[in-house]
């Protein structure tokens, strides 16, 4: 599916048939980013913090206290959104980068959460590779090439990434990957260790010399867990492709609108 894109200057003024979509608290505050901005311009009101409001929707990614809600939580409100966008067909959204300002979320957190939202929307620049494009087929030589030491641990990971002989679709899930926290703790503060060191220990048992024997293991664990939790996968089916015994194919976008 093709989107339109913003170049995610800051903007005052849009067509009437055209909604400001913006991230932001249960408490409705709108005090910086684009929610002051959807205060200003775009009709949104102060205490209200969720759902449509003059030419603005804002879709919560912090709670009434002002703290980062959890991802899970924003992929619900994410959900109401696109229901919202189905039930208006005649209307179009500007989304800003929600939940990557304030709220502190990565790009490539939140804008897979909007992956298969009807076209009448118009995304931020920078969600362009995670709501255009699939994920790739995972393969021997795919996962060999970045779960090494000298990949996760470099001291510009981003130019590490691009000097890969991958394709574009590859470099984009390393990336992903590489940015998605999980060890000690996830986006969502939920303690990986013990998960993490489980499956070290049953990848350890099964290839050998797989070298993840270090102080820094659980960072390397916590790589592979981001790669499991996004392909719905288990230990087993990484050593089968770590090892060449098959190639495992994206899962379908229904999987992801279920998380």
């Amino acid at each position: 599916m093709t989107y339109h894109y913003h170049d995610e200057s800051i903007i005052k003024t849009l067509a009437e048939d055209t909604i400001f979509v913006f991230g932001s608290n249960m408490a409705g505050t709108h005090a910086g980013g684009a929610a002051k901005i959807a205060l200003q311009h775009f009709g949104a009101t102060k205490g209200v913090g969720r759902g449509w409001a003059g030419q603005s929707f804002a879709i919560p990614t912090m709670n009434e206290h002002l703290q980062q809600m959890p991802l899970s939580q924003i992929q619900h409100y994410i959900d109401d959104f696109k229901i919202y966008v189905k039930h208006h067909p005649k209307m179009k959204f500007f989304i800003t980068a929600v939940g990557c300002g304030v709220a502190g979320y990565k790009v490539e957190e939140i804008a897979p959460m909007f992956k298969g939202i009807g076209q009448k929307v118009i995304f931020p620049a920078s969600f362009r590779p995670f709501v255009e494009k699939t994920l790739p087929k995972l393969n021997q030589k795919l996962l060999q090439t970045f779960i090494d030491p000298d990949v996760i641990f470099a001291v510009e990971p981003e130019l590490a990434v691009q000097q890969l002989e991958l394709s574009a679709a590859e470099k984009s899930l390393v990336a992903i990957v590489l940015n998605t926290p999980m060890s000690p703790v996830d986006s969502n503060g939920r303690d990986r260790v013990f998960e993490i060191q489980d499956i070290l220990h049953t990848i350890n048992s099964k290839i050998p010399n797989f070298k993840t024997e270090t102080e820094d293991s659980l960072v390397v664990g916590g790589v592979i867990l981001a790669l499991l939790e996004l392909y719905n996968l288990n230990e087993q089916d990484f050593i089968d492709v770590w090892q060449g015994r098959r190639e495992i194919a994206p899962p379908s976008p229904a999987h992801h609108a279920k998380k």
